[in-house]
This record gives C-alpha cells, structure tokens and sequence, in this order.
C-alpha cells in the first residue's frame, strides 16, 4: 500500500484497475468464488502480528480482533459461496417461441460487475469494514476491481489486511492491479477518486456528513455513480408499558450492556430508548443508572473519535429539558469515552430536532413519552435509522400493529425484545435503512445480498449458446440455480 499517494499515481492506479477490470469481467462466478475463497485462507493465515497492530492502532481488545478476523474470513467465503449455491445475482432465462405471433425471441438475463469500484475503510471495524471487509468483498464477488482508501485510524493494520489480498491474487494468477490499497492526507485523495471517469460505484462506512459529501460529489459527475453510504443512526428502542412492568430491571441491565458494549462504537448502537412514563419507570432507571456508573471509562478508536464524542455530547446535554441520569466520571476524556445516560420529555424532544442526532460512543437519551399518541409521534419524528427495536409482551405486539408498520417504514431491521448490538453475516440481513441510515435503502451492506450493489443486468437477445457466457449456456456447465421460463431450477436446456 502507498504512503500518502499523490494524486499522479492515484490516475495511474485508476488506470490499471480499469485494466484488470476487463480481465476479471471475463472470469464466471466460479472461478471469482475460488479467488474469494483464497484470500479468506490468507486471512486466516495471518498471525499474531495483525491482532497486535490493529489492537495497538485502535484499542480494541483481542477477543474481539479475533471474533472480527474470523467473521471477515466468513464474509469472503460466504459471498463466494452465494455466487454459486444461490441465485444472488438471478440468471433468468426465457426461451424463444417462433410459433407464436410475433415471435418470441430467446431472452437471456445475467449480471456483470459495473466496473472500479472505490471503498472507503471505516473506523471501528478495521478488519470486517476496511481493507478486506464486506464492501470490498462484495465488489470483488460482483466481478469488479478495488481501489481502498484506508483510513488514518489503522494504517499498518490496511497494510497487512492488503498484503493477505494481493497474496491471493498472485497465488491464482489474476492480475495484480485488480486490488490496490492507497492512503491520503485530508479529503482530497478520496474526493478525487470519486470523481475519476473510470470509477462506477463507491462503497462508504462512517459519518453523515463524509457519505453525504461524496455522494453529492458522485451525483454531479458529468456521469453520475452510485454511492452505497452507510452512515448515522441512532437506533431507537422502543419500550411498551406491559413488558416495563414485566422486567423493568432486566431491560434497564440489557440496555446498559448494549449501550457500552465496545464503548459504545457501533453503527448499531441503541442511542435513544423511548419509554413510558408510569409508575414502573422508577425501577427501570434506578437500575439502569446503578449499571451505568460502574461501566469504566474506556478508551475510544482514536482521539479524534473521543473529541467528537465529548464534543457532541455537551451540546445535546445543553439542550432544553434534557437532564442527565448518569454519568461516569471522564478520567481521560482526551483518549477515553465516559458512559452517560440522560433524559428527557417527549414534548422536548419533538420539539427540538438537535435531540435526534447520533452521538457516536457510549451515550444514551431516555425519551418519555404520557401516552401512546405520543410514543407515535415520537417515532414519526426520527428519521432513518439502521434498525429500529420494540420491547413488548406478545398481547402487546398484536395490539400496537400501527407502531410496527411505523418503526419499518423508519428502519431496516426491525427487533423484537432484543438489543440491535450484533450484525449477524446472513442471507436475510438487512443493514441498511432509509436515509440518513444509507444514501440508498434498497441494498445492504451485510450479507451475500450486498453483491447487488456493484453489478448490473445485461441482457443476450437470440445469441449462439456457444457464444453465451457460461451462466447462460443451455447445458448450465457452472451448476448455478438459473429461472428458466419462470421455473428455478439447476437443469440444462
């Protein structure tokens, strides 16, 4: 990976990728599955040495640097299988029906990568976000090529994680600019990228205003590129009165956990609880403020993360009406984030729309609301969340199916009596919302279906099947799931 990459070099690296890109395009979704399978066995080859990096670059501890390799291997064998167990990116085949009037011509559908793609590394997951996480993953398993941009947080870790992909591409002899890894001083690097003709998508993990910038940068191109951001969330849990009184202290430990888990650097961390305000309330906070004070003060990715941390924070503390609960003391507050729970009316809170935004490390705003007119109005008030969590009895459930079909239209995962914490790598996962979750909530981030992002649809009208690629051929030579005249099935023609 180059140091700094002076924006000469970038064009050039633009220029090779484009190259592999035509090479690669010709590869069927086996052999880029057999690629794909080579780097995670790189990435399960790599020792001690990336743990200690990454540990010493952005305080994570090595547990969950281990959980996160692991997980990040799985996102590169899982995509590859996708590409050929299921029908992630869908062969549709229509046959030809001269007999009927007019004729019906023969109709083959496939996809085919869009072409370079760009991925920005995001902070707190240096292993399953950046250098080889799922967006770069996903791109590859389209069939495109990659240019990362790494991120100032953990530069030697994109290092090693770079080095385990290009390992891979020599070992299978694909060519050598189909992955390349830069890094760059400020924004001017990155915004270059982005507005390179030869660039057709972006990936993007991190904040509002970085996605929001580069996908208007993207949209003013004399050829505009999509740009897949996920981006702010503050992922609301909403608690019904029944289960409050069923386990007000079972929910107020499970909240806390989920809140400080990581010191609070998930996307999907649980930043406002919207909770009723009757007479079970009292336990649940004095609980919840017993287990937020004995959470230590920890430190954050880097400095810059627990400026802004301490930063947002004051501001959404010297709001009207908002008072604090708990909060541990900042020992380090340069280095470290202090847990802090606060609180405050719903009437304030839908008056003032600086309450709903995400402050990114472990802080909480508990949202009490007097009636169920209100809880709705409140959740109509947010804007597009990640996910979006409701804790309930079961006979609560069926008679709030208004406040369900509410916290869908505002999320892309929606829970029920759990805590969003966790993104589990499956078919059925949707990490995505409406904006500003993501700049496009028909796709996700997560999970095989995350390949959509970087192809598109060609479609082959009356071609010789020995012509065709392989997908598309009559006798099937990839075994791929392909519909066929509305049927799926694994059969030749």
């Amino acid at each position: 990976m180059n140091e700094n990459t002076p924006i000469p070099e970038i064009n050039q690296l633009v220029i090779q990728a484009q190259e592999a890109f035509l090479v690669f395009k010709q590869a069927n979704a086996k052999q880029r599955a057999d690629f794909m399978h080579r780097v995670a066995d790189e990435i399960e080859a790599l020792g001690p040495e990336l743990i200690a990096t990454a540990q010493s670059e952005t305080n994570l501890p090595e547990a969950r640097l281990n959980g996160e390799k692991a997980r990040t291997a799985f996102q590169w064998r899982s995509y590859a299988d996708a590409l050929t167990n299921s029908n992630i990116l869908p062969v549709q085949i229509d046959t030809s029906n001269p007999d009927r009037t007019p004729p019906k011509p023969d109709i083959r559908k496939t996809y085919v990568g869009v072409g370079v793609v760009v991925v920005f590394g995001a902070s707190n997951f240096p292993f399953a976000f950046s250098t080889s996480g799922g967006d770069t993953a996903s791109a590859i398993a389209a069939g495109c090529s990659v240019i990362f941009k790494s991120h100032s947080g953990h530069p030697e870790t994109s290092k090693i994680m770079a080095g385990a992909i290009e390992r891979a591409i020599q070992k299978t002899g694909l060519p050598s600019n189909l992955f390349a890894a830069i890094a760059t001083d400020g924004v001017v690097g990155g915004q270059h990228l982005v507005k390179h003709h030869l660039v057709k998508a972006v990936g993007f993990t991190g904040s509002i205003q970085g996605g929001r910038a580069l996908f208007d940068i993207a949209s003013q191109r004399p050829e505009p590129i999509p740009v897949f951001a996920e981006m702010g969330s503050v992922n609301p849990v909403v608690l019904l009165p029944e289960r409050l009184a069923a386990a007000a202290e079972e929910v107020a430990n499970q909240y806390a956990q989920s809140l400080t888990l990581g010191v609070g650097q998930f996307c999907t961390n649980p930043g406002i609880f919207i909770a009723p305000n009757d007479r079970a309330l009292p336990r649940f906070l004095t609980t919840l403020q017993a287990q937020i004070t004995q959470a230590p003060s920890a430190p954050m990715l880097h400095s810059g993360i627990a400026a802004s941390y301490h930063k947002n924070k004051a501001d959404l503390l010297a709001q009207d009406g908002v008072e604090v609960l708990a909060e541990v003391p900042a020992t380090t507050p340069e280095t470290h984030g202090n847990a802090t729970i606060a609180t405050v009316s719903a009437q304030a809170f839908l008056g003032n729309p600086k309450l709903s935004e995400e402050v990114f490390g472990p802080f909480g705003l508990i949202v009490t609301y007097d009636s169920p007119q209100e809880l709705l109005a409140v959740t109509q008030r947010l804007e597009g969340q990640l996910t979006a969590t409701l804790l309930a009895e079961p006979a609560e459930l069926a008679a709030n199916r208004e406040l369900v079909a509410a916290l869908a239209d505002k999320s892309g995962r929606v829970l029920f009596n759990g805590f969003p914490t966790g993104v589990e790598v499956c078919g059925a996962m949707q990490h995505g919302g409406p904006y500003p979750a993501a700049t496009d909530s028909r796709f996700t981030s997560v999970g095989p279906d995350a390949i959509k992002r970087f192809a598109r649809p060609v479609s082959y009208q009356n071609f010789p099947d020995e012509v065709l690629p392989d997908e598309l051929k009559n006798a099937n030579p990839l075994g791929i799931w392909r519909t066929v005249n509305g049927t799926l099935t694994k059969a030749g023609l």
